[in-house]
């Protein structure tokens, strides 16, 4: 699934051509994503879109009339492309503009959304996340004030988007390795010092990825059609069994709510 480094390589992609741009008419070829694509996004053809932005893996193309609240799933992807190219099988939606060029979002799976947010609206999928991992608000302050009853370990606790917004797996693996954190360790049993590393650990993982366009990933390619780096700079995630990058040691797998999670047994306590 994509991560917030990706989706906001996708928001940086496609910004420059959606923003002060006028909808001619969103074309709907299949309605049965993850929810229903609801008819309602239909109130914003003809209005001009004002921003783009993000809220943890969720876009939001934002007008006067509304917001289109965008979620990628499993495979979605997001192209910009003249009118006249012909839709393939697993484009879905085109968001197409009076420029003549439109915003095509592909998606195999169809675990993604299209959603319609009315205006000064707060859509219920956003309403109980947590702050954004790369601003002021989120902290290791918070992170040792939301762990001290918690017993799951500090990998899970850390992907719960009440606690912070967009630390999906591979960043997770990622940020506890830096933090040099052992991810099975229970949240409440970190001291404070220890979690403010972890959080400049994210911020510092997330930050990287997402100035090198994200992880390349089997199903996501950026909106410009050129891969993300980042993975060549991975230490952790989805190497088993090599040598780690700082002792040298055979790195471990284990699952952790049911995701794949490697680290160094000597370099993470």
């Amino acid at each position: 699934m994509p991560e917030l480094p990706e989706v906001e390589t996708t928001r940086r992609g496609v910004s420059p051509y959606l923003l002060g741009q006028r909808i001619a008419r969103i074309e709907v070829r299949q309605r049965g994503l993850r929810w229903p694509v609801p008819e309602a996004l239909t109130l914003l053809e003809g209005q001009v879109i004002e921003k783009v932005s993000r809220r943890a893996k969720y876009l939001l193309i934002e007008t006067a009339m509304g917001s289109a609240l965008v979620h990628l799933g499993m495979s979605g992807a997001l192209r910009i492309l003249p009118e006249k190219v012909a839709p393939l099988k697993h484009d879905h939606v085109d968001l197409v503009l009076t420029t003549g060029q439109v915003m095509r979002y592909t998606d195999p799976r169809r675990f993604g959304a299209w959603l319609f947010v009315p205006p000064g609206e707060q859509h219920s999928l956003l309403a109980k996340l947590g702050p954004e991992p790369l601003t002021d608000d989120f902290d290791g302050e918070r992170l040792f004030s939301l762990s001290r009853k918690r017993q799951v370990p500090v990998k899970t606790f850390i992907m719960e988007n009440p606690v912070v917004v967009g630390v999906g797996n591979i960043y997770a693996n990622e940020a506890l390795f830096m933090a040099g954190i052992d991810p099975r360790r229970p949240a409440n049993n970190i001291s404070k010092e220890r979690y403010i590393a972890l959080a400049g650990a994210i911020k510092t993982v997330l930050a990287r990825a997402i100035e090198q366009g994200g992880t390349t990933l089997k199903d996501f390619t950026a909106a410009d059609g050129k891969p993300g780096y980042f993975a060549q700079e991975l230490k952790v995630y989805g190497r088993k069994g090599l040598p780690c990058a700082s002792c040298g040691a055979e790195l471990q797998e284990v699952r952790l709510g049911g995701r794949s999670t490697v680290f160094c047994a000597l370099c993470q306590r």
